[in-house]
């Protein structure tokens, strides 16, 4: 890589080139008294607190201390090839793509597994994410497990069991919640489609995004985790250790969650008083997930979900994605028709496991 300029190694990015493709050289190790040089090339997902991370194509995060930072820059998209098939993938590794593109405001590892917070805020950001050996024989990293979100005031959650492990959960007494289907599709093709043109696209969020998205932190949101007629057993009013309103702790982790992730873009139909829809998109090396994608209904069947999608699909073709991938839940007949025609297919299913009830 080409660095220099006039001889000299400079570092030529800041903070404010985080969400931009770059090309880092850092100090690896000293051997012999000299130095040896390590590259890294991909998207500068964050910037904070003395440490940059550089998402790779592979979707593998490589950590780097700014103190061994020797040169940088901001190098051009890589070029995305268009019309070929959405890049291959594991259900693991697309999983986990999927929960850095959501990502929960608390984690802890158990073992392989990664147990995940966010106030209450989806059962994606609110689940266990296994991958591997938990450590321990599975009725105690069930019990693990609950203890954990119990310490939270969550139920407990364990997202995508594997058949062997679903088993388990079953004999454990562990019921099966929220079926769901992951869905890709070449990125190029959902760029195409019509509408693009309509579509607002920002980095940031604002209250008139938060409006229409019926997730946002709305008082009682933290219930969505709950069964119809059960009461969170966090205090409603004020969470205990903070003393803050617990509704207003919900969506603080709504906006973390929904404005952290590698590369995020939201979008917007603009409406004379509200958006008319809106969409949100995580670029993720050659990875591109959509979701909130929201429609007024007074302005349904005018093809704003696709106008939205196109935008965003246009907005990560020129990061380098060539894939997409969404989540739905397995009963939304209508969403599902809608993807199905923009070209997304079934990659896997999966559904939620949810520990006993006390």
């Amino acid at each position: 890589m080409d660095f220099a300029g006039g001889g000299r190694l400079e570092v030529r990015i800041t903070r404010s080139d985080v969400g931009k493709r770059v090309s880092v050289r850092r100090i690896g190790e000293v051997v012999d008294g000299r130095p040896v040089f390590v590259d890294a090339v991909g998207l500068l997902t964050s910037w904070d607190a003395g440490e940059l991370v550089v998402t790779r194509r592979d979707g593998t995060a490589v950590h780097i201390a700014e103190s061994s930072l020797v040169a940088g820059k901001v190098v051009p998209p890589a070029r995305a090839r268009r019309g070929l098939a959405a890049p291959p993938a594991t259900i693991h590794t697309l999983q986990e793509t999927a929960a850095r593109g959501w990502p929960a405001q608390e984690t802890e590892r158990l073992g392989d597994w990664t147990l995940r917070a966010a106030a209450g805020f989806t059962r994606r950001a609110n689940s266990a994410l296994p991958a591997g050996d938990p450590g321990l024989p599975l009725p105690s990293a069930a019990e693990r497990i609950t203890a954990w979100y119990a310490e939270r005031g969550l139920p407990a959650y364990i997202q995508a069991p594997g058949e062997e492990l679903d088993a388990g959960l079953a004999a454990l007494g562990w019921t099966a919640e929220a079926r769901a289907l992951m869905l890709t599709a070449p990125l190029a093709p959902v760029a195409d489609r019509p509408g693009a043109e309509r579509v607002t696209l920002s980095r940031e969020i604002d209250d008139e995004w938060l409006a229409r998205y019926h997730r946002a932190g709305a008082p009682g949101d933290a219930a969505t985790l709950f069964s119809p007629g059960e009461r969170p057993p966090v205090p409603p009013r004020k969470d205990q250790a903070t003393g803050v309103a617990r509704d207003d702790i919900t969506r603080q982790s709504a906006m973390k969650v929904l404005t952290g992730g590698p590369s995020v873009w939201f979008a917007v139909v603009p409406g004379a008083a509200s958006p008319r829809a809106i969409g949100r998109c995580v670029v993720d090396g050659r990875w591109a997930g959509f979701n909130a994608v929201e429609v007024d209904p007074a302005h349904r069947r005018q093809g704003l979900a696709t106008a939205v999608m196109a935008a965003l699909a246009r907005k990560a073709l020129t990061e380098g994605a060539t894939g997409a991938y969404l989540q739905v839940e397995e009963e939304n007949a209508g969403a599902l028709a809608m993807y199905k025609g923009m070209g997304f297919a079934l990659h896997h299913a999966y559904h939620y496991r949810r520990g006993p009830r006390p």
